[in-house]
């Protein structure tokens, strides 16, 4: 069995090193999410406004971050931004700035969506029984809000957690790259070893992702 691909993921700290750069990918969602969270949340309410001023600055700023691939940010991020203000950003700093942008975007769209969801005779039966609109807000509006918005906040959070593995094109070593150093300095002796090492990859995301994917689809039966 010297040449079967599953023994690579034994020598030395190659497993370990594959988890260490799991930790990369998921240390730098979990910033980019807990940054987009209260950001999206006000950028929602901000797009809610009805002023053709602040509709159309979240619109442009909406419609850039969703036209514009990821791969592209962080390239003008880590590159573009780099070379022409002269500023020194590593790719760390370059992937969370660009995740949180989306993440923000992607956010405040489904803070608007679930705010402006909420059906009209609810603010017309909370000012009957005598509420402010602050009352109304804490009271009735936010509770609805949030009942539609955590499901939906959680299949954000795995999406993000995914689409962070773009971080291998700006040299990051993450999981992806440490299982291509992995591959590449065996390619030999373990030909085969690209199907393990791979695959290793994909459960140790599927672990990641599918427990929080679990709790997106609780809550949603749940609050069905």
């Amino acid at each position: 069995m010297r040449d079967s691909g599953i023994n690579v993921l034994f020598l030395g700290k190659n497993f370990l090193r594959l988890l260490e750069g799991l930790g990369v990918t998921l240390r730098i969602s979990l910033i980019a999410v807990l940054l987009s969270l209260p950001l999206g949340i006000l950028l929602g309410m901000f797009m809610t406004l009805k002023n053709p001023v602040s509709k159309a600055i979240s619109r442009i700023y909406l419609e850039f971050i969703r036209i514009m691939p990821q791969l592209v940010l962080l390239f003008i991020a880590y590159f573009g931004v780099t070379r022409m203000f002269g500023w020194n950003l590593s790719a760390d700093v370059s992937a969370v700035i660009v995740f949180t942008l989306w993440g923000t975007a992607e956010m405040g769209d489904l803070v608007r969506g679930a705010l402006i969801s909420i059906p009209r005779h609810q603010y017309d039966s909370a000012a009957a029984l005598g509420m402010t609109k602050v009352q109304t807000f804490i009271h009735v509006v936010v509770p609805q809000t949030m009942r539609r918005l955590i499901p939906l906040t959680i299949n954000l959070t795995t999406r993000m957690i995914k689409t962070t593995s773009l971080v291998v094109l700006i040299g990051m070593t993450e999981v992806l790259k440490v299982g291509k150093q992995i591959i590449d300095a065996n390619r030999f002796e373990y030909p085969t070893a690209a199907l393990w090492i791979y695959g290793v990859i994909f459960l140790l995301y599927f672990l990641a992702c599918w427990p929080i994917s679990m709790l997106a689809k609780k809550l949603e039966k749940r609050w069905r």
